[in-house]
């Protein structure tokens, strides 16, 4: 564990596996935690869902704080969904992406600035901000990100799927991923990368947990993350995320108080 104490800001927290478990649902002691934390510090999503997925579970929890989605390709406002930051594969990227997952017969979201679709039809042009390979096994998985790898122009991460037991690939531009979107979150905030709180449980929350000054660790997740951790939490099934603001940030929280007021 490290033995590092940096002030906290914000907390910026995974969505499958941390903030939800594998129904899709936010338990009612989650959301209470959330909704108390996001009381005193802005609380942020950082997921590779859509924007609008964000959107509804930002929502559900009254978080009032921008959002980062697309697996750290865009931060938008929760309030009516509008883009604050973005950063789009380069076109010829896009299309060497989408066109090999359409030949090998694997499902895809490939997200615009304003929408996303889910097949090669309804390709209209390359400007597109992310593209997601979906519902494959992890040996699948593992080939589609070695074979579109190709020259190290783009950023491909692998991401585990909680609510399927399945795999799905993220293509962002190169560098782009979601300790990108925490500084250029942070910086929005008025603030420091250091000073946020990471939480999750997945291989692409690694880039997050690298940057953040404090690191939540899920306990279901791989051994890489929890090397990482200044706090190891339960799964998302036993209501971790809760525990982790209860018995680690709120403390964190009140100490700091303390001090300031001292």
């Amino acid at each position: 564990m490290s033995e590092r104490h940096p002030l906290i800001r914000a907390l910026i927290v995974d969505l499958d596996g941390t903030l939800i478990d594998p129904s899709e649902e936010v338990s009612a002691r989650v959301k209470e935690a959330v909704e108390r934390l996001a009381r005193r510090i802005p609380v942020s999503i950082a997921t590779g869902r859509e924007s609008r997925q964000t959107v509804e579970y930002a929502n559900h929890v009254g978080l009032t704080s921008p959002q980062i989605c697309d697996g750290g390709a865009r931060i938008v406002d929760p309030s009516n969904g509008q883009i604050l930051w973005f950063s789009p594969l380069d076109p010829a990227n896009a299309e060497r992406v989408v066109s090999y997952l359409h030949r090998h017969g694997v499902e895809f979201i490939a997200t615009y600035p304003a929408d996303s679709v889910r097949s090669f039809d309804q390709i209209n042009g390359w400007d597109v901000v992310r593209v997601s390979a979906l519902d494959m096994t992890e040996s699948t998985a593992n080939a589609v990100a070695a074979e579109l790898s190709g020259d190290g122009d783009m950023q491909v991460i692998k991401v585990y799927l909680p609510y399927n037991d399945l795999w799905a690939v993220d293509f962002t531009c190169l560098g782009v991923d979601k300790g990108t979107a925490a500084t250029q979150l942070m910086s929005m905030l008025g603030a420091g990368v250091e000073d946020a709180v990471a939480a999750g449980d997945s291989y692409n929350d690694l880039p997050l947990l690298k940057v953040c000054g404090s690191r939540i660790v899920m306990g279901d997740a791989p051994e890489e993350l929890k090397a990482l951790a200044d706090y190891i939490a339960p799964s998302a099934e036993e209501d971790g995320l809760a525990q982790a603001i209860e018995e680690f940030i709120l403390p964190r929280l009140e100490a700091e108080a303390a001090i300031d007021a001292g």
